[in-house]
């Protein structure tokens, strides 16, 4: 107490000295008297410790103590309401007496709990009931109804546990109904509706069925009594409550006049003027009729017995507005029929639609708006036939012609736009013809938008027509055949469609030709297959419009054509459009050779039939003529036709993909292809391309198959010959590629039978003396692609052959021979694999036997053959697992990429062979672990390989392995920290990153002195190199344990790198929150979503609360502001100064949302900041912001996860690439360091002066320079420019240019004047 005393006295004395000095200051500043209004001690008690003004201390106390000594927060209603329950005065009908609601305020303490631990608000803090998580929020919150809510919620809990309840749902209704008959005061009446709102949700349907009577009595009387209130809060709690209460009944309550009353009470207040009730007594009305609960059992009736009697109230307040200016109560009906019309019978939405075609006929834009949308949300609910027939639907789609708006006012037409085809799609789904029959003239009016200034309307419109064709056309157009212009309906219709979409052609329509050939490009994917005799006229145009100079849609007009070859097929396109190239051409213009790209790319599913008798003959003859002009030595014209048979040639893999007649035509093309490919090398990497995507696209069916197959025997000995030949006339490896993919792709389909005979030939061959070193390395090639098609008899002869060529000392025969093992270990075939199970023991001995033997380049295929191999060993096989342990540890450093990543692999399934192994996993990984601890006795190469590989154990199996393992492993590695070599010193620092990234940080906390230790004593040599590695190293430690134990464990010459690493850190951390804010900002700013849900969910949803009031009341004004805005009109006068007929029925189109005005033409643009006196703002440079401090534990350890090939190389950028591997580039956070200032930091690569390339050697001034520009005086931009102060030294610089300009062209005319005397 005396050290408080103390301390109090001081602060107080502190305190009154300030005062003291400040008043004095101030007393000769202020007039006579007023220094009695100042504050002051009285004389003698400045060093008072407990002043007497307390209030603070007592607002304290009286929140956290259980009796407060003076008034609190809690408000006398709250009080009284907790006092009477507690007594049990109160029940659910309320008392007569209302003399013992009152109570003087001295009776407060008296009656409160007795409870010594507990405050006012335990019965809100360990409420049980999760109806009421969300109100346990808000007792933190500053605002006077959360406070209510919590005060209520508080009070209501400790009565239900003071009389033994549970806490159940049932249980507070009954409470708080109790409550809302006893409250008085309008907050608290809130604060017990809004809990109301939340519990009727909970409580079971029979009581609400049971209680309906007195619990709408109940809210019915609030109702009447709030309806005039200017407070808000309990009237739309109350409404939601009301409307719960509804929704909770069955079937048969609706029968009742008394509940039709009650609903018709919640539907009156949908009209009324405060934005809240309205929003909550709109929300109540679709709740009730979308989702009470007997609409969704078993026997649901098709709509609500309430729907009739809400729609003929919204049918009766519209008619009772009529056509007033400011039509406020039509805009609200409307919004509430936007919601309700589909859950209304279909006599009744006919009614309902008839009104809103008669208030759209007031040419009020905002209630035309309105209208629109409910329009819009009937035809998007897809109501069914018994809320909207379709003959309904047609009659208001016909109706709705009548209200086209103008094609300039633009956001009414993109409503009209999108509202019509909202009605088509949803009368294709009722009834497809009557659907057809009216599209037409929907295709007729949109192509009216296309003509629009409004580049969104053209863009709306082509979207509509595309989602016409794709959901109204397209899943129709099966059943339909070939169209024709005398067909009867309803071909018929389609074919006015067309016609309508081909006018978009002519010129009239030249600024949307772009949006039209979209159009158009989707038609001939749709309907190109049946209607193709009615769509040659449109190719023909397009053809031609192609050609047309400087067309500026190519692009389109290629797409659209592709559209009509994939749909067509090439035969019709070139019946409509002749190529007109036959080699007989006198002219070289070819002006239709752009189709053949275009078929190139589009063809598909079209008969190879078709190849054969037209491209191939074109080709043939293309090729000849070439020949001729090489002959006569036109090497240009034989160019142009030789480009041209290639591009014929190019067309056959399109007409190989999914062809029609593979039966029947291949057989006639095969012997052309085979001659190709042997005869015609600049041919064969496209028909070796068609090959392959025959077998793997065209032959789906066994017998296609079985055909092409058929052919093996011919085009194999073709392909074989062609690989085994060596290379000419500079012929790519790239073609050799092709040929043997090629014969992979037919061995697929190939008999096996034929596959062992060519098997057993190449075996053959291989063992020829004859055969050179190219031919045996190509045979094997081939031998590897055939080994896995083999049967089990051919293996072993093979086997044999290829056996003591892993021993040979010709790397590539050896890396061959491993290369056919591992295929036919990994084969998925069963001769494959009953060949290896036969043979395991034979594989094994040779693997181990051809190991001193095993060239570099053969590591990747054996290591890959042993990991096929491992993957099929049991225990038995254990010591031939622990042989290949110091090969596979020694491959983790070889050059080849491929021998690192397999040597990894193999080692990992070597860790799941030991596992299966058993006895336990923690055993097994034990006893693997030792066999690899023998590598950090061996060499220094040996020991930074087991680093590696331990630390590849340790990534993948650190579930398996015990405590004590993992610590032994870590105290081994910290002493390989004290090893003099780069390598061991660099795997070990890896293998702390992922013991830092892997184990938990309570172990790590442990081992981390150990390790800090052991960095700390690396040498100067060893620091100085892994500079970078240590960085981030002691990075990851401070973010793992702080920057002042990382600090405290570590030697005094690494305090400035983790000082700058903090620095770095700290800069990371404010730019990334500064970004972050940036994005806060731009989500604040982007526009909000729409109040109102279209889902049931959404009505549904409790997404009223009290937290979002001042969001709504913003939301509110900006909807008012754009009310406003939009709710102009303007009146578009007649053509050409003609008077506008008010008479004309189509004059409706001329009153528009939209100011009519010129046409603007775009500024121009660019990409600079303007500041506000106009000025341009030029960046010099943008400066790098720094990357994200968490981009994940892979990417900071993607070294460490490279060196342990769970990374490839190719994935990372080259940031640096005249580093050593050992170092890393330093982190974006620190600039670069930049010379400048003089001596030996001066800027060695300077700039040459600008302009000096014009500086005359012999004297002052500049030259001229023949094929330059002239010397004139160029004014460099210069940002100094921008500074006021340095602005008046700027203009000094150019006040005499053009005087010297002006000097120097006299003293230049008068020189020339001299030379030209005699």
């Amino acid at each position: 107490m005396a050290a408080g005393a103390g301390s109090g006295r001081g602060r107080g004395a502190a305190a009154a000295a300030r005062g003291a000095g400040s008043s004095m200051a101030r007393s000769g500043r202020l007039r006579s008297g007023a220094a009695a209004k100042l504050k002051r001690w009285r004389k003698g008690h400045s060093s008072d410790c407990n002043p007497e003004t307390r209030q603070h201390r007592l607002a304290a106390r009286s929140r956290f103590c259980s009796r407060p000594a003076e008034r609190s927060n809690l408000t006398v209603d709250a009080v009284k309401l907790h006092n009477e329950l507690q007594s049990g005065s109160l029940h659910l009908e309320r008392t007569s007496d209302s003399a013992q609601l009152r109570m003087e305020e001295d009776d407060i303490g008296e009656a409160a709990t007795e409870k010594s631990s507990g405050t006012f608000l335990s019965g809100l803090s360990d409420c049980t009931n999760v109806t009421f998580s969300k109100v346990q929020r808000f007792w933190e919150s500053n605002s006077a109804a959360h406070k209510e809510i919590c005060a209520v919620l508080a009070a209501v809990t400790e009565v239900i546990r003071s009389r033994g309840g549970k806490e159940s749902e049932t249980e507070y209704f009954a409470t708080l109904m109790t409550t809302l008959e006893a409250v008085e005061s309008p907050e608290s009446l809130a604060a017990v509706a809004y809990l109301l709102n939340l519990v009727l949700k909970r409580v079971p349907s029979p009581v609400l069925i049971k209680k309906f009577s007195d619990t709408s009595k109940a809210f019915m009387g609030i109702m009447s009594s709030q309806a005039s209130s200017s407070s808000t809060s309990a009237l739309r709690w109350v409404l939601s409550c009301l409307a719960t209460l509804l929704r909770k009944q069955d079937l048969a309550a609706w029968s009742y006049p008394v509940t039709l009353q009650v609903y018709h009470s919640l539907l009156s207040f949908c009209v009324h003027t405060k934005p809240k009730v309205r929003k909550a007594a709109q929300y109540g009305v679709c709740s009730v009729l979308r989702g009470s609960e007997f609409m969704f059992g078993d026997a649901a009736p098709e709509h609500h017995p309430a729907a009739p009697s809400t729609a003929k109230f919204c049918v009766q307040e519209i008619e009772k507005a009529g056509g007033t200016k400011e039509a406020t109560t039509t805009l609200h009906v409307l919004a509430l029929l936007r919601d309700l019309l589909p859950c209304f019978p279909a006599a009744v939405v006919k009614t309902c639609c008839e009104t809103l075609l008669r208030v759209m006929t007031l040419s009020h834009v905002l209630v035309t708006a309105c209208a629109m949308q409910a329009f819009h949300s009937l035809f998007s609910a897809q109501a069914s036939v018994a809320c909207l027939p379709a003959e309904l639907n047609a009659q208001i789609i016909t109706a709705l012609y009548d209200y086209v708006p103008s094609t300039s006012d633009l956001q009414p037409l993109l409503t009209w736009l999108s509202t019509m085809e909202r009605a088509h799609v949803n009368l294709g789904r009722l009834q497809k013809d009557l659907c057809w029959a009216h599209l037409p003239r929907l295709f007729s009016a949109a192509m009216n938008c296309f003509l629009s200034p409004h580049s969104q309307v053209v863009a709306a419109a082509a979207q509509t027509l595309e989602t016409l064709l794709s959901e109204c056309i397209a899943p129709h157009m099966e059943h339909l055949g070939t169209v024709s212009a005398s067909a009867p309906a309803p071909a018929t219709y389609l074919c006015k469609m067309f016609r309508s979409v081909e006018e978009g052609l002519t010129y009239r329509f030249h600024a949307a030709w772009d949006e039209v050939l979209r159009v158009l490009e989707v038609f001939f994917e749709t309907c190109g297959k049946q209607c193709h005799p009615i769509m040659r006229r449109c190719l023909r145009s397009l053809c031609d419009l192609r050609l047309s100079p400087h067309f500026p849609y190519t692009t389109e007009v290629d797409q659209a054509v592709g559209a009509a070859v994939s749909t067509m097929g090439p035969e019709v396109l070139l019946e409509a459009v002749p190529l007109e190239i036959d080699g007989k051409e006198e002219t070289l213009d070819f002006p239709r050779s752009w189709l053949l790209p275009v078929l190139r790319d589009y063809v598909q599913g079209a008969r190879l039939g078709f190849f054969t008798s037209y491209f191939l003959p074109l080709a043939a003859t293309l090729k000849s003529r070439a020949l001729e002009f090489t002959q006569a030595g036109k090497s240009m014209e034989a160019k142009i036709y030789d480009t041209l048979q290639w591009q014929v040639w190019t067309l056959l893999p399109g007409f190989c993909t999914c062809p029609t007649d593979v039966l029947g035509a291949f057989k006639g093309l095969a012997r052309t292809l085979g001659m190709a490919i042997s005869e015609r090398p600049d041919l064969r990497p496209t028909v070796c391309q068609a090959l392959r995507t025959l077998i793997h696209k065209g032959c789906e069916t066994d017998a296609e198959r079985a055909e092409v197959g058929r052919f093996a025997k011919n085009f194999l000995p073709i392909l074989f010959n062609v690989y085994s030949q060596p290379e000419e006339d500079g012929a790519s490896s790239a073609q050799r590629r092709s040929v043997l993919d090629t014969v992979r792709a037919y061995l697929t389909i190939t008999d096996p039978q034929m596959v062992c005979g060519f098997l057993q030939k190449a075996s053959m061959k291989l063992t020829s003396p004859e055969s050179s070193e190219f031919a045996r390395l190509s045979i094997l090639d081939l031998v590897v692609a055939m080994a896995p098609y083999a049967d089990e008899q051919s293996l072993d002869s093979l086997y044999c052959t290829i056996q003591p060529s892993l021993q040979s000392k010709e790397r590539s025969m050896q890396k061959k021979a491993y290369r056919v093992l591992e295929e036919v270990c990994a084969a998925p075939h069963a001769p494959c694999q009953a060949f290896v199970r036969s043979h395991l023991q034979d594989l094994q001995a040779a693997l181990l036997d051809s190991l001193k033997s095993a060239a570099s380049p053969a590591k990747r295929p054996r290591l890959k053959c042993l990991f096929h191999i491992v993957k099929q060993l049991s225990a038995e096989h254990e010591p031939f697992v622990t042989a290949l342990v110091p090969e596979v540890i020694l491959c983790t450093k070889e050059v080849s990429v491929g021998a690192r990543k397999n040597a990894f692999v193999l080692l990992v399934e070597m860790g799941h062979a030991f596992i299966r192994f058993g006895p336990t996993p923690q055993e097994a990984m034990q006893r693997f672990l030792l066999l690899v601890y023998v590598g950090l006795t061996g060499s220094v190469t040996m020991i930074s390989c087991t680093v590696l590989a331990l630390t590849r154990l340790f990534f993948e199996f650190k579930d398996h392995l015990e405590l004590s393992v993992v610590e032994q492993l870590l105290q081994n590695v910290c002493l390989l920290l004290a090893s003099r070599t780069r390598d061991v010193v660099k795997a070990a620092l890896g293998f702390l990153k992922v013991t830092l990234l892997l184990v938990d940080t309570k172990l790590l906390a442990k081992h981390v002195h150990t390790m800090l230790e052991a960095v700390g004593n690396l040498s100067d040599d060893m620091r100085r190199h892994f500079r970078m590695k240590l960085r981030n190293l002691f990075t990851k430690f401070i973010r793992k344990f702080g920057f002042e134990l990382v600090k405290g464990l570590l030697p005094a010459e690494y305090h400035k790198v983790l000082v700058n690493i903090r620095k770095a850190e700290a800069r990371s951390r404010k730019q990334r929150a500064l970004r972050q804010a940036a994005a806060d900002t731009d989500e604040e700013e982007a526009p909000l979503a729409q109040p109102r849900g279209d889902s049931m969910e959404e009505i549904l949803a409790d997404s009223e609360d009290e937290e979002e009031e001042e969001e709504e009341r913003q939301r509110s004004r900006e909807w008012r502001k754009q009310a406003r805005q939009k709710g102009q009109a303007w009146l578009k006068e007649g053509e050409n100064d003609e008077p506008l007929n008010f008479l004309d029925p189509n004059v409706s189109q001329r009153v528009l949302a939209t100011k009519p005005g010129p046409k603007r033409s775009r500024g121009v643009s660019h990409d600079f900041q303007v500041s506000e006196d106009g000025r341009l703002i030029i960046h010099e440079e943008e400066e790098e912001v720094d990357d994200d401090e968490a981009k994940g534990a892979d990417e900071e350890m993607a070294d460490v996860l490279q060196d342990l090939g769970l990374r490839s190389k190719k994935s990372q950028k080259r940031r640096f690439r005249e580093e050593p591997d050992d170092e890393e580039p330093e982190a974006r956070t620190y600039p670069q360091y930049r010379a400048g200032g003089s001596g030996i930091h001066r800027q060695l690569d300077k700039e040459p002066a600008f302009g000096a390339e014009y500086r005359s050697k012999k004297g002052k001034g500049d030259v001229k320079k023949k094929g330059q520009l002239d010397p004139y005086a160029y004014i460099p931009l210069n940002t100094a420019r921008l500074n006021r102060r340095k602005r008046a030294k700027m203009q000094g610089q150019f006040k005499g240019l053009m005087k010297g300009a002006q000097r120097g062209a006299k003293a230049g005319r008068r020189n020339r004047l001299k030379a030209q005397r005699p």
